[in-house]
């Protein structure tokens, strides 16, 4: 348990890294963008987190130095804009393969069909950037639009855009918390808490919907097939 509250806690993060924090965060955006195995880790929080840490007094009383937002708003939309790319990279040269596997570990035909259901639903365009706000979606989407055939361009433009957006929205939020909310470092768990609560709400809805539409085909099967019956 202890092991989990770490792994979704940014100031543990920060923490570990120390003086290196604004590094860190950096590589961490890179990772959960580009790397699949980086689903796990806290995008969201971790930005608004680091714009916390910018300041100095929410910075010592973490015992670090202050994280320098001018590098984060420079370099961490350039981190997610290259793991996307990367992502997308993957998909484009190996992704069908991958999701043809019906018992890998990491990914399932289902993401496949939630990705075309987005793509349907919102457009390529605007999957890309919205995904950018939804954890573990914004992981997956990339490879998959690659394996979709998403161009190449248009996934670039929509990327640079959907980054830049996400980074530093969150980033200048978590600086305006910082400066204006005394003591802000102890109430980074809660905080945290309810960023997750708000990223999954999409989720959230998207299955409750699934689930309904999927009782109302059955119920109209089960409609279609009593009503042959009763013709035969």
């Amino acid at each position: 348990m202890d092991v989990l509250q770490n792994l979704i806690d940014p100031a543990w993060w920060i923490s570990l890294f120390g003086a290196f924090a604004t590094l860190g965060v950096i590589a961490i955006i890179f990772a959960e963008t580009g790397l699949l195995v980086g689903f796990f880790l806290p995008g969201d929080s971790l930005l608004v987190a680091a714009g916390i840490f910018s300041v100095s007094s929410a910075a010592a009383g973490l015992g670090i130095p202050p994280l320098s937002l001018p590098t984060l708003l420079i370099a961490a939309p350039l981190a997610a804009i290259a793991g996307a790319q990367l992502g997308h990279h993957l998909g484009w040269k190996y992704g069908r393969k991958m999701f043809d596997k019906p018992d890998s570990r990491l990914f399932k035909k289902e993401y496949v069909d939630k990705a075309e259901y987005y793509f349907e639903k919102f457009g390529p365009a605007k999957a890309v950037v919205l995904a950018r706000f939804v954890p573990i979606v914004r992981t997956f989407l990339n490879p998959v639009a690659g394996m979709l055939a998403m161009d190449r361009r248009r996934f670039f433009l929509w990327n640079v855009v959907g980054g830049i957006l996400w980074i530093e929205s969150l980033l200048l939020f978590g600086r305006f918390v910082g400066s204006a909310v005394p003591n802000v470092d102890r109430y980074i768990i809660p905080g945290v808490i309810v960023i997750v609560l708000l990223s999954i709400i999409p989720i959230i809805r998207e299955v409750l919907k699934n689930r309904k539409e999927n009782k109302r085909g059955r119920r109209s099967s089960r409609g279609r097939h009593a009503a042959k019956a009763r013709g035969n």
